[in-house]
């Protein structure tokens, strides 16, 4: 009689979440260090809005910006978002979490990679700072969406 190896059936699935909790905490920590950022970049340093100086843009500080903000946009989509559009997700709330927010998020990735390739050549010359600002508004926006809808499908994930 040969003897079999004690396998726990469940390993390959605890191994799965360990996974996805990894993913979840890097894409957490990622997404909070664009939100960090993009507050220097914007010269946000607390919340009274009335406190905000004007100040410039430094060409290294957006490019800094732009490489951190497209690294927490490439772990969602390649590490996170793709596993669901594979295939791999088979739990229901996750499912229907990313059904239901994933076009929205797509969208928010749209527009930042567009974003990131409009000021990726960035010189700061001043007809640019004037774009840069409205533009630099709209980031903010569409990063809070993001944050928002992100949050409800990884809370389905960690369920």
């Amino acid at each position: 009689m040969v003897d079999k190896p004690n396998v726990d059936p469940a390993a390959p699935a605890l191994d799965r979440r360990k996974g996805i909790g990894n993913t979840v905490a890097k894409l957490v920590s990622e997404r909070q260090n664009v939100f960090v950022t993009y507050c220097e970049l914007t010269g946000v340093s607390n919340i009274d809005p009335e406190s905000n100086e004007r100040h410039t843009v430094h060409t290294e500080m957006l490019t800094g910006f732009l490489n951190q903000m497209m690294d927490y946009l490439g772990t969602g989509h390649f590490e996170l978002y793709q596993r669901i559009i594979d295939g791999h997700e088979r739990r229901r709330l996750v499912l229907e979490a990313a059904q239901k927010f994933y076009p929205t998020i797509a969208e928010t990735t749209d527009y930042l990679v567009e974003f990131n390739d409009k000021y990726d050549g960035f010189n700061g010359e001043e007809d640019d700072l004037a774009a840069l600002e409205g533009d630099l508004s709209k980031v903010g926006k569409a990063l809070s969406l993001r944050s928002d809808l992100e949050d409800k499908v990884l809370a389905a994930l960690q369920a």
